[in-house]
């Protein structure tokens, strides 16, 4: 396992020599926090400090909130011809930037570069090339009332209008940070919204990196502020704040719940992307050349951090060791390493304690008479990395099946009947994605609307396009991200009622 190859780009390379001078955006400018506060920006793999960014306090959050709200309605006065033309520059220099924004991704995170080379960064790029193109397309529409008490010889119309929201809290993840910041910001930006966006502590030079390109695209002082600070104190504050008017955010569903409580104070509009237990069915008739490695992929990508990762498994008895056989085997031959190394297929997670986390799942599952056919070490230097593991013959109460891992473990259970499985999958809180696998049209089309889960994938998993509404069900959230559905997280309608 290689641990520390060095990244190709200067931009990155600079970035590393100059570790400790990150600085956060509020109102156009380039500041640190109040009392000069910092956070170490680690490597996953290694443990190393790479660089500091601003622990960004209450006061800072106030300043931030400030700059987006005086700049906000000039913004939104801008012509959607204007507003599209910055949004289809900001995706133009991600383009022209994307080794250097992609090795710095794998840097900061610990995926794999060819990840953020040819899934991640492509993604935000495709996110403001579509959003681009609904700036211009919103529209209001007129009404025709039923009003019978209008004055006599007078007629009344009625029409509505589609507004900005205003200031814009965006409150993203660790897990795939650029794709998910582009998610918030530009749908956010395309309603004429202004943002200010936190993103995770543990992951937050991507953020300030996209900050600067967004700033060379054009983008007016103040639309876009950036606090990078701990949730506990930033992200708290930033929720709370009485002149934040929606917030968007992805990850927990134990955080989502503490920002419904933060937005009571001013009722803001609030939207959520949280956790997810997404089920993948194998059938009896699924092709396993395909259905084997599809499952795999599911939950190794980006070494299972991801809120739709197919973490349980439920597949036909007919054809259940020869799919437990497989992903064994699939799991084995999966290559570990630094995610700047172009032989990695699975990098580390995130940090030691979401590893600690992590290995605690799989050690509980063993105790409780589940059987881990593949994987399961904890290594690296920094004790980041979690083999590729699969566990067969689990309970349905288990942990490893009730709660959200977030991290490279499937847990498979073996089914008989149709109804059965159906029952096992929307047996979870959760309700965020799921996968199927068969060759039936009647199954595919059959289970996918039985699934409670705010997206089906058939014979694929994680498949993004922007035009594509993405979000949850139960208690993986409400409000949906990509898609036209998700600019209207960002609009208000105000309807207009004449009497002429």
């Amino acid at each position: 396992m290689q641990i520390a190859p060095q990244p190709t780009s200067e931009a990155v390379k600079a970035l590393l020599d100059r570790a400790g001078e990150a600085k956060m955006l509020i109102g156009g400018e380039w500041t640190g926090a109040e009392g000069g506060r910092t956070i170490d920006s680690i490597d996953p793999a290694t443990g190393n400090v790479i660089s500091t960014v601003p622990d960004a306090s209450a006061a800072d959050v106030d300043a931030a909130v400030a700059a987006a709200a005086k700049a906000q309605p000039l913004w939104a006065e801008t012509t959607p011809a204007a507003r599209a033309a910055i949004l289809w520059k900001i995706a133009d220099l991600i383009e022209s930037n994307i080794d250097e924004l992609s090795e710095l991704e794998s840097l900061d995170q610990g995926k794999p570069l060819y990840v953020a080379r040819w899934a991640e960064i492509p993604g935000a790029i495709s996110q403001f090339r579509f959003f681009a193109g609904q700036a211009m397309a919103i529209e209001g529409k007129t009404i025709t009332p039923s009003i019978t008490y209008q004055p006599e010889g007078k007629e009344v119309q009625a029409w509505t209008y589609r507004e900005a929201v205003g200031v814009v809290a965006a409150i993203v993840p660790w897990n795939s940070p650029i794709v998910l910041t582009a998610m918030k910001l530009a749908p956010a930006f395309a309603a004429g919204c202004a943002v200010v966006l936190k993103p995770a502590e543990d992951t937050s030079l991507s953020a300030l990196r996209l900050a600067e390109i967004i700033e060379e695209a054009g983008l007016p002082a103040g639309v876009l502020n950036v606090v990078t600070g701990r949730g506990a104190e930033c992200g708290s504050a930033l929720a709370a704040h009485p002149g934040v008017d929606k917030v968007a955010f992805t990850g927990s569903t134990q955080t989502g719940r503490a920002i419904l409580d933060a937005s009571k104070g001013n009722l803001k509009r609030v939207s959520l992307e949280l956790g997810g237990k997404s089920p993948v069915i194998v059938m009896g008739d699924a092709d396993l050349d395909l259905a084997i490695p599809g499952a795999a992929n599911a939950i190794f990508f980006n070494a299972g951090q991801v809120c739709v990762a197919g973490s349980r498994a439920y597949v036909h008895s007919s054809v259940y060791d020869r799919v437990v056989e497989g992903l064994a085997q699939y799991a084995g031959g999966m290559s570990m390493g630094h995610g700047l190394d172009p032989a990695t297929q699975m990098g580390p997670l995130v940090s030691a304690k979401q590893a600690e986390r992590v290995g605690g799942f799989i050690e509980g599952a063993s105790k409780q008479g589940a059987s881990i056919v593949a994987g399961g070490q904890r290594t690296g230097p920094a004790g980041t990395f979690i083999s590729p593991t699969v566990v067969a013959d689990v309970a349905a109460d288990m942990d490893i099946v009730r709660e959200e891992v977030f991290g490279p473990v499937l847990a498979l259970q073996k089914f008989d009947e149709v109804e059965e499985v159906v029952a096992a999958a929307n047996d979870s809180i959760y309700g965020l994605a799921a996968g199927i696998w068969t060759e039936s049209l009647s199954n595919a089309h059959r289970l996918s609307r039985r699934i409670k889960a705010g997206t089906v994938w058939i014979n694929s998993h994680s498949m993004y396009d922007p035009s594509l509404p993405i979000g949850g069900m139960k208690q993986s959230g409400y409000g949906r991200d990509s898609g036209i559905e998700a600019l209207n997280n960002y609009l208000e309608t105000k309807t207009v009622c004449a009497v002429l």
